[in-house]
């Protein structure tokens, strides 16, 4: 079985060269103009490691981990700003825009960003495959429940162009049944003696049905008879496991345990089932359910817990929004659109169709004309008030150099976690509570491929792998057409599969913080080489009974590593039960001083576009307030 792909010299030139380029001392512009060729600097277009890419994280870990000081310019090298960003993401990229809008489109501001794209983990993945454009996600996803968004993050996506209400044209509903596609289970031989890919009875697009259909299917894993019958017994029961226990105590004991727990102590599940049901969960919360309470189990309607009762209304909810306002590259094109109204010439067009097929121009991004700079390759090392508190100095590192930006205002939308490290007069009391929350680590890998045949032979989408070394579950992207980007017509044409690999696994006897912690360092220390590997490894194995072959059918991989992936949410297994988006630590890490406000996700404890929003809302008015 080959471990490596094909990848020609002017594949690694189109693909790899920039990522270089960040952690070497030439600049990115430098290494276009030695490869002679290459096209215009376009980060999306980049394979190999990508999210937190090499050049992006070094400086930062230097400081934390090694104390590195470095001496601060004796003074400020451009005009003063009115406002300061740290961090391009879109948090940071909705504050600009915001502080714009309130206080005049004539405000002089800067965005600065460590990497060598805006968006941060709303990344975009480009592939060109036999002529065609084809685009995929690398971090964040998807607009979840819009309707419910608050007033000011409705009004962002409304000032940029997003009308939610098109994707119900966009997004093919129908798609994967008409082409008879389901979602389907690996079984690998590392872990269950062959490899083995079947019909899944998990998750979405699973097999439904009687409990004679499901046995039938059940029968094929490979897997003990004790722990087939526990699996129909699961799926198909209405047993109310806790039937005994006081109605009033309920709910406070299913949080109180996790539900691995619950499946071992009240529905006797054996070990081996616990282990494939175990990751189900990980697409959600980035970790299994051995981190996850019962109660929150129930929430997801997972197997075995459909028929508890606690006592609540019996009235059927209504339905709410699908999960379908996903553009083709993710929330990418929400970044797109944020930097299309700050700078409108740096991306072309003006709808919300022609913003997914536009090329920014990022030449134009940091022009000297711009009301609004996005600098790019910048890493904000030191950020603290002058001596009469009167402005913000914010000292960076751009390709190598030390530079300095002053500002009347800064917002600071980066990972919260590096502030105290690089604002020397953050109060002592916010550190504690901003260091609680600790990051889940994930990787979203984008595989460009020249054709699906191999998935609609087998007839499905979508592969999930309890036990996984590497992408817990692969398949095709949500089924989305906007403007002049198709998305796949069928098996001929090519596409992009979309994996995940969420790094943290059960440790027996750790905390979660732990375990994260522990996920981060087994995602680092992976190189593109160990990833490639794992990869075409897992395809080959579990589309193998469809014909698919790796170096036939693979054009491209990106590999979208997160060490601080998803926001902290707080958990009820372990967090205090009145903690929330409102209430917890999180209130206090994100506390003003001075002329410097707190924005990121990580400043609402909630890790989905809406969260970046309301945080960048926040600190904007707490910064025009003063």
């Amino acid at each position: 079985m080959p471990s490596k792909l094909n990848i020609s010299r002017r594949d690694f030139l189109n693909g790899a060269a920039l990522s270089l380029a960040a952690g070497a001392s030439l600049s990115p512009f430098e290494i276009m103009a030695l490869s002679g060729d290459r096209p215009l600097y376009y980060p999306p277009a980049l394979t190999g490691l990508r999210g937190s890419h090499p050049g992006s994280f070094e400086i930062a870990h230097a400081m934390v981990f090694s104390g590195e000081k470095l001496e601060r310019p004796a003074r400020h090298s451009e005009s003063v700003y009115d406002l300061v960003v740290v961090g391009g993401g879109v948090s940071g990229l909705a504050a600009a825009h915001l502080w714009q809008d309130r206080e005049g489109a004539d405000q002089s501001i800067l965005v600065l960003d460590n990497h060598d794209d805006f968006g941060g983990h709303a990344k975009r993945n480009e592939f060109t495959v036999d002529g065609e454009t084809l685009l995929c996600y690398g971090g964040s996803q998807s607009l979840d429940g819009p309707s419910a968004y608050s007033a000011a993050a409705k009004s962002v996506l409304a000032d940029i162009g997003i009308q939610p209400e098109r994707f119900y044209d966009y997004f093919d509903q129908g798609y994967m049944r008409r082409h008879g596609l389901g979602s389907s289970i690996y079984f690998s031989a590392e872990n269950y003696g062959k490899d083995i890919t079947l019909p899944s009875v998990f998750g979405t697009n699973r097999v439904k049905g009687d409990i004679s259909s499901l046995a039938s299917v059940i029968d094929e894993y490979p897997i003990s008879k004790q722990a087939k019958q526990s699996l129909r017994t699961l799926l198909t029961s209405e047993t109310d496991y806790l039937k005994d226990m006081p109605l009033g105590e309920r709910v406070a004991y299913c949080r109180s345990i996790s539900y691995d727990d619950f499946l071992r102590k009240h529905a006797g599940v054996p070990e081996e089932l616990i282990l494939i049901i175990r990751d189900v969960s990980k697409g959600l919360w980035g970790f299994g359910f051995d981190a996850l309470s019962a109660y929150e189990a129930y929430d997801m309607g997972a197997p075995g817990s459909e028929h508890l009762d606690f006592g609540e209304s019996s009235e059927e909810e209504e339905p709410g929004e699908p999960y379908i306002f996903h553009f083709p590259d993710g929330n990418a094109s929400i970044a797109r659109a944020l930097v299309r109204k700050l700078i409108p010439d740096a991306v072309p067009g003006s709808t919300q169709e022609d913003l997914v097929t536009a090329r920014v121009d990022y030449e134009r991004l940091d022009r000297a004309s711009n009301a609004t700079r996005i600098r790019l390759n910048s890493t904000a090392i030191d950020v603290r008030h002058t001596a009469d508190e009167n402005f913000v100095d914010v000292t960076y590192i751009r390709n190598g150099k030390v530079e300095m930006a002053r500002a009347r205002h800064v917002v600071m939308a980066c990972y919260n976690s590096i502030i105290p490290h690089i604002c020397p007069e953050f109060p002592a009391e916010q550190k504690a509570a901003v260091h609680k929350a600790v990051k889940t680590p994930l990787v979203y890998i984008s595989i460009a491929v020249r054709n699906w045949h191999a998935m609609a032979k087998m007839g499905c989408s979508r592969i999930y792998e309890p036990q996984a070394p590497l992408m817990y579950a692969f398949g095709l992207d949500f089924p989305v057409s906007i403007g002049d980007y198709k998305f796949t017509s069928g098996p001929d044409s090519p596409t992009v599969l979309h994996g995940t690999y969420l790094p943290t696994m059960a440790t027996e006897g750790a905390s979660l913080p732990e375990m994260l912690i522990e996920g981060r360092r087994r995602l680092l220390e992976k190189s593109f080489d160990d990833y490639e590997t794992l990869i075409v490894q897992q395809l080959e194995a579990s589309l193998r009974p469809g014909g698919f072959d790796a170096q036939r059918d693979i054009a491209g991989i990106t590999v979208n590593r997160w060490p601080h992936g998803y926001a902290y949410e707080y958990n009820d297994l372990i967090n205090p039960a009145g903690y929330s988006t409102k209430n917890g630590p999180h209130i206090l890490a994100r506390k003003p001083f001075g002329r410097i406000s707190i924005a990121n996700s990580d400043a609402s404890a909630y890790a989905y576009i809406d969260g970046a929003i309301d945080a960048a809302d926040r600190a904007v008015r707490e910064q025009i307030a003063l």
